[in-house]
């Protein structure tokens, strides 16, 4: 009896995963400044012995492991895919992959998310700005951000330090 009911909710938990997981048609038409989190966090994963379940991943590590596959794709003026991208279009395409669909714009981008107050309380997977917010990036940890930076470069990444004007940053996700 206890091992059908553990089969049966491990379906269930496998059809809400593929409704409303990152890669479901549902997420990939929300927009990350109106999306509510949907958790379904199972109180005890050892009783469904699936270890995997005990600690999800948090999404900024993952958002920034994502990114970091395209470091050396060119920058293109108004790009938003892997055969160029230009600065929004790069946290964008990276975004949209976790199921949130953010603007190619970086002005529209720094009204998304709640403001971080500092440098100093950047986690991974916040988008930094730069450049009286002409410049979008996405903070990948250790005082470094991934970003495309201009025309006659590719993707990189760089220490928040050299880049010049840090306006602010904006976090989309949390733990």
């Amino acid at each position: 009896m206890a091992t059908q009911l553990r089969l049966l909710l491990l379906a269930l938990v496998l059809a809400y995963s593929l409704v409303f997981g990152p890669g479901s048609a549902l997420a990939a038409q929300t927009k990350a400044h109106r999306a509510r989190a949907i958790r379904f966090r199972v109180q005890r994963p050892d009783w469904l012995k699936i270890p995997h379940l005990a600690k999800p991943a948090p999404l900024g590590p993952q958002l920034v492991n994502y990114a970091k596959r395209f470091i050396g794709v060119p920058y293109v003026w108004g790009g938003s895919t892997p055969r160029g991208f230009d600065c929004s279009g790069l946290v964008r395409y990276v975004y949209q992959r976790f199921g949130f669909d953010l603007p190619h714009s970086s002005y529209a981008d720094f009204n998304l998310g709640r403001r971080v107050s500092s440098r100093w309380a950047l986690e991974p997977g916040d988008l930094v700005f730069f450049s009286g917010l002409g410049h979008v990036g996405m903070y990948v940890g250790q005082g470094k951000f991934i970003h495309a930076p201009h025309t006659g470069t590719s993707v990189q990444v760089s220490r928040l330090s050299d880049f010049g004007s840090y306006v602010g940053a904006r976090r989309l996700v949390t733990r």
